[in-house]
């Protein structure tokens, strides 16, 4: 029902870092029930969601970031991926013997590598047919998935422990035996902690906001040669409805991925020829260019939420019993290697390790690789300091932080750093231009009015000493 279909939605995990912070709070200082409080901050997160589309924030928050932020953010979800896989670990650790805990390391490892290996098929020509590369390509996740599921069934590792995922025991009933019914009593919540429930409201609005538009801008970006606008305000509806809709029934809410929403538009990349009309004097050319471009369809989403519903019922929900965390924390590292892979931080600090006789020349007008070093690892000083936030009580708070980025870049770092360096390194994240490219437009514009005004006066200073003579 978006506007914009490339977007892939799911459970991402500065989500999950918010949600299990606020539960902890909710069972450790709150002594409240943890669903009924979380399902009012998603539904005042809903209705929020809501005001943000009417009065299309879009068009007057997301035109003043700059990637300084959406790099941070991406480096701060590859981290949270990583830190998760090890956490699936320490789990495994603590519940298994040390053999088994030994295969679930190697497991976990395994699963990032051969998906690694398997989405670089396109390399392999001309090893195997081109169609059959490129299915390699998009589904190598599932396909490493699939191995290692099966890989503990095999020989003697059938022998060793398992920690698989808890799956419901019961037909179409929740996993937890504390509940009865899907939907949350959302009700039995004192009316002051109902009001309270807007303050983590707020925080995963503005959480998903930045998330889904950051995804969204970066899945439609120039290169993919997209057709559909981003229709940002009417998918910010339909993010708040299905925002409160799992409010209602106790799940995780979703929002845009990433890196898989980006990866999404990368898979859909194909070739198409393009006919260009040249006036060639009084005779027009049509010349015929190869264009790259995105497919731009619905299916993805449409068997994406089909699948989920299928394997949430028997007796697939069975199946999917049988994936061991292991395997899910070699799934977080490999999502959390995708989004460093393609993040600019992780070659500008390549570049710190680099003798300077062996970097890259840099525009004339920037005179050193100082600033740009600097540049990074601020990003990277301040990525890990929200990181060491999201680990405190004063987690929830963590995506203000983000946030605050922006004005900080903006106001104080156009003071520190030299315009050109910034020019160099940063960039609007959703248009074209760069902070600095726009003030010098705006100051040449002041410029050549104050000129213009100048011109006049001097005119009429002219015409008045004439008529005097």
């Amino acid at each position: 029902f978006s506007v914009q279909p490339l977007t892939i939605l799911g459970v991402t995990g500065p989500f999950s870092v918010l949600a299990e912070n606020i539960y902890t709070l909710c069972i450790s200082s709150f002594k409240i029930p943890f669903l009924p409080f979380i399902a009012w901050a998603l539904i005042h997160a809903g209705w929020m969601h809501f005001i943000l589309a009417i009065f299309n924030a879009h068009d007057w928050t997301m035109r003043y970031v700059t990637t300084f932020s959406t790099e941070i953010f991406s480096l701060l979800n590859s981290i949270i991926y990583f830190h998760k896989a090890v956490q699936e670990l320490q789990r495994a650790h603590d519940a298994l013997s040390f053999a088994a805990f030994l295969y679930a390391v190697i497991g976990a490892t395994g699963t990032m590598l051969v998906a690694i290996f398997l989405s670089t098929a396109e390399c392999w020509a001309p090893l195997f047919h081109r169609y059959i590369r490129m299915g390699l390509v998009e589904y190598a996740a599932a396909i490493s998935i699939i191995i290692f599921i099966g890989m503990p069934h095999v020989g003697e590792l059938a022998s060793l422990d398992k920690q698989t995922l808890q799956v419901s025991d019961h037909i179409f009933q929740p996993s937890d035996p504390g509940r009865s019914v899907f939907f949350v009593r959302f009700w039995h919540l004192p009316v002051s902690w109902i009001f309270a429930a807007m303050i983590p409201g707020f925080i995963i609005t503005v959480l998903f906001f930045f998330d889904h538009e950051v995804s969204s801008i970066i899945c439609t970006m120039d290169r993919y040669g997209t057709k559909k606008p981003g229709g940002f305000a009417w998918d910010i509806v339909l993010l708040g409805t299905t925002t409160a809709l799992c409010g209602f029934l106790g799940i995780p809410p979703a929002n845009g991925l990433l890196p898989q929403a980006p990866l999404h538009s990368e898979s859909l990349l194909h070739t198409e020829k393009e006919e260009i009309f040249i006036s060639a004097g009084n005779e027009p050319k049509t010349e015929t260019h190869n264009v790259r471009r995105v497919y731009e369809q619905r299916w993805s989403a449409f068997l994406h939420a089909g699948a989920i519903l299928v394997f949430i019922s028997p007796p697939f929900q069975h199946v999917l019993g049988l994936t061991p965390t292991s395997v899910l924390a070699g799934l977080f590292m490999f999502m959390g290697e995708q989004s460093l892979a393609v993040n600019p931080i992780l070659y500008r600090f390549f570049h710190l390790l680099t003798p300077p006789s062996e970097l890259p020349e840099l525009p004339k007008t920037v005179k050193s690789y100082w600033g740009v070093h600097a540049y990074t690892i601020t990003q990277i000083v301040v990525t890990v300091v929200i990181f060491i936030v999201t680990l405190t009580k004063a987690a929830p708070a963590f995506p203000v932080i983000v946030i605050a980025c922006v004005p900080v870049r903006l106001l104080l770092m156009n003071r520190i750093w030299q315009r050109e360096t910034l020019r160099y390194v940063d960039a609007w994240a959703s248009r074209d231009g760069t902070p600095e490219g726009d003030e010098d437009k705006k100051n040449g514009a002041a410029n050549g009015e104050e000129g213009r005004e100048d011109t006049e006066l001097r005119t009429l200073q002219a015409s008045t000493m004439t008529l005097d003579v």
